[in-house]
């Protein structure tokens, strides 16, 4: 793995921790705006700039691409609950793929995959990225 994919990753969970740390702060449209930016830089790294293009822009994944970015805009002009509910939908839609796979690791680290096994959780977790999903080759 080469340096550039390293800092992506990095990237991609500083990401993640400030979009979480949005919500927590109930909607801080700052912290929603640079999760978004870091969070989509750190996939540009990742994976590189040209197949984050064909990502973002093929027509399997145009719905969710466009949702995602109709709910960054909503949040830079100061809509973000809005913004973060139509942002989430279209991030399911473009990687609803890796989600069975991404539910399947969860599973077995030892806190999470004992909360995701609760009886109402586990209903819901397997509805949305089904258990029995073979892991994508």
């Amino acid at each position: 793995m080469d340096d550039s994919k390293k800092i992506g990753i990095g990237l991609t969970g500083f990401g993640l921790l400030f979009f979480m740390l949005g919500v927590m702060l109930f909607f801080d449209r700052g912290l929603l705006a640079m999760g978004n930016i870091l969070f989509l830089s750190g996939v540009a790294l990742t994976i590189g700039p040209s197949a984050t293009l064909k990502f973002f822009t093929s027509a399997r994944n145009a719905k969710g691409a466009l949702l995602f970015g109709f709910g960054f805009f909503l949040v830079v002009i100061k809509w973000p609950l809005f913004g973060f509910l139509i942002q989430s939908y279209g991030f399911l839609l473009l990687f609803r793929g890796f989600l069975p796979t991404v539910v399947m690791f969860l599973r077995q680290l030892p806190v999470v995959g004992t909360a995701l096994n609760m009886p109402g959780v586990k209903t819901v977790i397997n509805k949305i990225a089904p258990a029995s999903t073979p892991l994508p080759v």
